[in-house]
């Protein structure tokens, strides 16, 4: 097809008016991804950075700077096609629906996901830790993105999520270096009090697990169904606490039957009434 001079200078005139458009987008759009991509870098170095301090997990910090990177970039490219003049409008609420979908889909391991963050960030507890979560008590072998592990002391493995444990009440039984370790005996009516915690005190004084200061206590806490009851607290290092208290149950038996202090049986007093003569007697007359 033959062009004539017009229909050149036409195609000419909209060539350069396509070039000037083009050409700043292309120039903004390539310096919006240089600034965008040397801000991305910064910024996940600092995230890793506050990462590892809070949480001393590599695998979470590798995993949270991967996520907040991509995410970023995501940002990055989206701002960049609205440079050119791309319509993002629709690619966003296709990405927003695909998240809802994948959100719905995978609502339990996403609750678990949040909360191993918040475990490993604020560090409720640690592995070595012995705590009491969710009904379990054990040793924390393990703290996962989803999951936690606990060994029980009879060596059972209890996995335990994460979104529940991070949501529930969590005893730390080893987060303090010491712990109160608390006895509870009782003596029989008509024992002299005074002599009773004098013998335990004694008994529990000699033990060097048991600090000095705070000093072993004991006093007469209340009047039981067939006993005195006494309670003593001694303070100890937390590894110790159940070789004090195990030990020492024993001591204080031995002490006790060493000072003729009586333990006593649980003991009931049972009256009989019969209202028409004892049947007892009636018989033993014949």
């Amino acid at each position: 097809m033959d062009l004539d001079a017009s229909t050149l200078q036409t195609i000419y005139d909209q060539a350069i008016n396509l070039l000037f458009d083009i050409v700043p987008k292309l120039a903004g759009a390539i310096i919006v991804y240089l600034v965008g991509k040397f801000i991305i870098q910064k910024l996940t170095k600092g995230f890793g950075i506050v990462i590892e301090k809070q949480a001393d997990n590599p695998s979470l910090t590798k995993f949270l700077m991967s996520m907040v990177r991509a995410f970023l970039y995501v940002l990055l490219f989206l701002t960049i096609a609205y440079i050119v003049g791309i319509n993002v409008t629709s690619f966003v609420a296709l990405l927003g629906a695909a998240g809802l979908a994948v959100g719905l889909a995978l609502q339990g391991s996403l609750a678990n996901f949040a909360g191993g963050v918040l475990i490993l960030m604020f560090k409720p507890f640690k592995v070595g830790d012995v705590i009491e979560g969710q009904g379990h008590l054990g040793t924390v072998e393990s703290i996962d993105i989803l999951y936690t592990k606990l060994k029980t002391f009879d060596n059972r493995s209890i996995i335990i999520p994460n979104g529940a444990l991070s949501n529930a009440d969590i005893i730390n039984i080893t987060s303090k270096p010491t712990r109160r370790v608390d006895f509870e005996v009782g003596v029989a009516y008509g024992t002299d009090l005074k002599k009773t915690r004098k013998v335990i005190i004694d008994t529990l004084s000699k033990d060097e697990r048991i600090h000095k200061d705070p000093a072993p206590v004991a006093f007469f806490k209340e009047f039981g169904d067939s006993s005195l009851d006494i309670s003593a607290r001694v303070w100890t290092d937390a590894p110790n606490y159940w070789g004090v208290f195990f030990d020492n149950m024993e001591n204080l038996k031995e002490a006790f039957e060493a000072a003729e202090i009586e333990i006593p049986f649980p003991q009931r007093d049972v009256h009989h009434y019969f209202p028409e003569g004892n049947p007892q007697s009636e018989k033993n007359n014949l």
